[in-house]
């Protein structure tokens, strides 16, 4: 919202600027640069850092949801008699809930039992339905199931589908890629974030490379199927995204559950970012990829608020 005039009266300055939703403020996060858990690096080399967490819905996924809604209404594939449904690990539901709870839409979602108490607290406060799903089955276990149950009632649902749905990448590819390049000045030479939906990987390379193919973009997985990122895929073990395109990465690495928590833990406390593992598995290898660099600028995302991640243990270890 623009500033208030000094030189207007309360009243006009508000009758001149309507005040907007919370859909409205979805995007145009900022960049940030990280200072304390970087100071090994040499002075020509930066690492910094896409502040997702600060959506309203203190996620990434605010972004893809909010576009695949705003498609599905557009075209007349979601109905406003219809209820929205997908599996997600947590974020894209959040994003979904907090939407659906704005725009008044009815919304039920599937996830797997073992997401975190925080998650799914979350998501009722907002008014979803919750299915929870076999935790043994990660989210492929959600994703066949809401497939079972639209299959038995298609008229009743509206199915995203996050995982094959191309607005998923193209929300990144003209929100999250183009505004990295803005705030870099064009200036980003590496760019590392890990794969869940992949849709976020996929539409800002995808931006990066339209810009300048040199830039070198970088996939990043747990390093095994048995993991403790939420939202990550190990994908040699999982299904596979449709919209994922593997050979579009210039190089694909592995972060370790032990990595990622400990530069969670680092990034709170040295740089007051609260966020996520998967956020740490990002950083730290980001981290990697910045030690083999003479000079650089090397971005990554921070994808969710630490905060739906208080009651875990990892926070205490050392």
């Amino acid at each position: 919202m623009p500033p208030h005039s000094p030189s207007a009266p309360p009243s006009a300055g508000l009758a001149a600027t309507s005040p907007s939703g919370v859909v409205d403020n979805v995007g145009e996060t900022p960049l940030l640069r990280l200072d304390r858990v970087t100071d090994d690096l040499p002075s020509t080399v930066t690492v910094c850092a896409k502040a997702e967490h600060l959506n309203p819905g203190g996620s990434v996924k605010d972004r893809p949801a909010l576009r695949m809604i705003e498609e599905g209404l557009e075209s007349g594939a979601f109905e406003p008699h219809q209820t929205l449904i997908d599996a997600t690990s947590g974020n894209t539901g959040i994003a979904y809930a907090m939407i659906g709870a704005a725009m008044d839409l009815d919304v039920t979602l599937a996830l797997p039992e073992n997401a975190s108490e925080e998650r799914k607290k979350v998501l009722r406060s907002y008014g979803a339905e919750l299915l929870l799903t076999d935790p043994m089955e990660g989210t492929d276990g959600a994703q066949r199931h809401v497939k079972e149950i639209v299959q038995e009632k298609p008229d009743r649902y509206f199915y995203p589908d996050q995982y094959n749905n191309d607005a998923n990448w193209q929300s990144h590819y003209d929100g999250t890629g183009t505004e990295i390049l803005e705030q870099t000045d064009g200036e980003i030479t590496h760019f590392v974030t890990g794969l869940g939906t992949t849709g976020t990987f996929t539409g800002v390379s995808r931006r990066l490379k339209d810009y300048d193919n040199s830039i070198q973009c970088i996939a990043l997985q747990p390093e095994t199927a048995m993991h403790g990122m939420e939202g990550l895929k190990h994908m040699e073990t999982a299904i596979v995204p449709g919209i994922y395109a593997p050979d579009e990465a210039d190089a694909h690495m592995t972060c370790s559950t032990e990595t990622a928590y400990a530069m969670t833990r680092r990034l709170a406390r040295e740089d007051g970012l609260l966020v996520g593992p998967s956020a740490g598995a990002n950083v730290a290898t980001a981290l990697e990829v910045a030690r083999s660099l003479d000079a650089g600028v090397v971005a990554t995302i921070l994808c969710d608020t630490g905060t739906r991640y208080l009651s875990d243990d990892f926070w205490t270890e050392e």
